[in-house]
């Protein structure tokens, strides 16, 4: 069942963002705009709950106050965002019982990091062992290290081929910049001049059939970086 999480924050684009990607990484989300409907939603769903994230700036009320609320109900764990920079706020949510603090602006990718380092802690992310991931016909075993068609032929990949695509499919619909899939793939970040990950790209759309002038697979994100668009699935052990 996958673990549900409960966001207040005032701005409507940061509350759609965050549920768009943390439900594309297998998160329940509930959405709360102010304090007033956060509050009803904690006590709908208080015993599904498996952490809350706070904005401190909310229009009827602040992120302290909620926190304080949540903390005398339950140990549920709990991550405040602020926009200020001043420490005083961070130490002000830590001692009222805050679990960890993001000052804004900060990436889906860090807070995503964030939740599932807390949640191991708390025990309540034991991130079940995933076997393989399925898209487009195509299956990648993490167990055998191979990546077979609909027809059960084996993709001639490299190794560091597999672990590029292992990459993408770990992260499906996330905008990938060229310093992470190098750091994931190679472990350094690639120079101005370094033209080996494009290759790498397009010999992986190759082999996966995937059109280079119009893939359907990765696709190029001019400026950004490269997106597996494909819907995965995933098969745990």
């Amino acid at each position: 069942m996958p673990r549900k999480i409960l966001i207040v924050d005032d701005d409507q684009k940061t509350r759609l963002l965050l549920k768009t990607y943390l439900e594309k990484n297998q998160y329940e989300v509930i959405l709360a705009h102010n304090g007033e409907s956060f509050l009803a939603e904690l006590h709908a769903h208080a015993d599904q709950l498996s952490l809350v994230i706070l904005d401190v700036m909310l229009p009827d009320t602040d992120g302290f106050a909620l926190c304080r609320i949540v903390r005398q109900r339950s140990n549920l764990p709990i991550i405040m965002l602020t926009a200020s920079s001043d420490e005083t706020d961070r130490v002000v949510g830590l001692e009222l019982g805050a679990d960890d603090y993001i000052a804004k602006p900060y990436s889906p990718r860090e807070l995503l990091a964030r939740i599932k380092a807390i949640l191991r802690r708390a025990g309540a992310d034991p991130a079940p062992t995933v076997r393989a991931y399925h898209f487009n016909g195509f299956t990648l075993d993490l167990a055998e290290r191979t990546v077979v068609d609909g027809d059960g032929v084996p993709l001639a990949l490299t190794g560091l081929d597999f672990q590029l695509l292992k990459y993408f499919v770990e992260h499906p619909g996330t905008v990938l910049d060229r310093s992470v899939l190098c750091e994931e793939t190679r472990g350094r970040d690639s120079g101005p001049l370094d033209r080996s990950l494009d290759v790498q790209i397009s010999r992986l759309r190759l082999r996966l059939n995937d059109d280079g002038k119009q893939p359907m697979l990765i696709k190029t994100v001019r400026g950004a970086g490269y997106v597996f668009s494909a819907t995965v699935a995933v098969t745990h052990a």
